[in-house]
């Protein structure tokens, strides 16, 4: 039969020694802890307190197994140790009216090494995530989607890492603090501003989308590159002095495009159908290689100490390039300005103005 020929043939083949080894036998299972080393967000595990459903208090990895809903007067988790990584692990802590925060830090701390990954926080009473209210340093925060949180969607603290987030809603999406780093973000329906970033810090690849006020802001010495900005009710990039602005898009916003204060540059970026200025920048700043049109005001104004180079300034109602005392304006392209208004190609407003080829 061919279960007799079957079995013949795994005869024939050798099926592998039948006694065993010499010595003892080990076992080869694994405990609970080794399948699953990190700890479950429970009240057995991680007890609240008098404002927290949750409250971990030792370091080490946790995980949340289900969601959360908020309670009135009380964070949702509340971190007061050093070292914690939060997995959310795709779950969402869903806030009420009264509620505090999704995921906080105890006030009082001195915290560093703070990580929350992977879930959503919505509609909680203050932040969804607030990993700022200390002085704390170094925290990550990464695949957070915050919604319709009242004050801050995302709120991260100094030398922070942010990445693939977005916030929409309340007064903030994304806030980080001084030297932080911010990519592939977005913001969406904040009053103040989508994405807001304090002195030193790098934003990229993220886009600010239909603010009630500014877009992005960028405090001095910041970096904001590969980022756009679009149909905000205020600026689109709005950003202090000595910042670099590198290949960026604002369109559609309702005050300028972008707004550089003094000692910046803005390099490789469009700005189109603002209702503002497309480029505006302080004294002594560079814009080069970027192109304004169809702004609702100059396509490009700079003060006093600037450089204008190897731009293209078309179609804007009023001047092309705006410029004041002791500006070089260089290789530029300006075309059928005061398309609608009362423009010049470069308008040099103040002497000592150099323009040229």
């Amino acid at each position: 039969s061919l279960a007799l020929l079957a079995a013949a043939a795994l005869l024939a083949g050798g099926g592998g020694p039948l006694n065993p080894p010499a010595g003892p036998v080990a076992s080869t299972y694994k405990t609970l802890t080794e399948v699953e080393p990190r700890i479950a967000i429970s009240t057995l595990n991680t007890p609240g307190d008098a404002d927290s459903l949750f409250k971990i208090s030792q370091p080490g990895s946790y995980y949340l197994t289900a969601n959360i809903t908020g309670v009135n007067s009380k964070h949702g988790i509340e971190v007061g140790a050093s070292g914690v990584t939060l997995d959310l692990n795709g779950f969402e802590l869903l806030g009420v009216a009264g509620s505090f925060d999704a995921v906080s830090v105890v006030a009082t701390s001195s915290l560093t090494n703070i990580a929350v990954v992977n879930g959503s926080v919505r509609n909680w009473g203050r932040d969804g995530i607030n990993l700022a209210e200390s002085i704390i340093v170094g925290c990550r925060v990464e695949g957070v989607r915050a919604t319709g949180n009242t004050r801050i969607g995302i709120y991260a603290s100094l030398n922070s890492q942010v990445s693939r987030c977005s916030g929409s809603g309340g007064q903030y999406g994304i806030l980080v603090r001084a030297g932080s780093t911010l990519s592939d973000c977005s913001a969406s329906g904040a009053s103040i501003t989508g994405i807001y970033a304090e002195t030193g810090s790098s934003l990229t690849n993220c886009s600010a989308y239909a603010n009630t006020g500014d877009g992005i802001t960028a405090l001095a010495a910041s970096t904001v590159t590969n980022c756009s900005a679009n149909a905000n009710t205020f600026n689109g990039i709005l950003v202090d002095r000595g910042t670099t602005v590198v290949n960026c898009t604002v369109s559609g916003n309702m005050g300028d495009g972008v707004r550089a204060a003094d000692g910046s540059t803005v390099t490789d970026c469009s700005a189109n159908q603002n209702m503002g200025v497309g480029i505006g920048a302080g004294y002594g700043c560079a814009v080069t290689n970027c192109t304004a049109a169809f702004n609702n005001r100059e396509g490009i104004s700079v003060a006093s100490g600037s450089t204008v180079a190897d731009c293209n300034a078309r179609l804007n109602v009023l001047d092309g390039i705006w410029c004041s005392h002791g500006c070089v304006i260089r290789g530029n392209i300006c075309t059928i300005n005061g398309n609608g208004g009362d423009g010049a190609g470069i308008h040099a407003t103040s002497g000592d103005a150099r323009i040229e080829n």
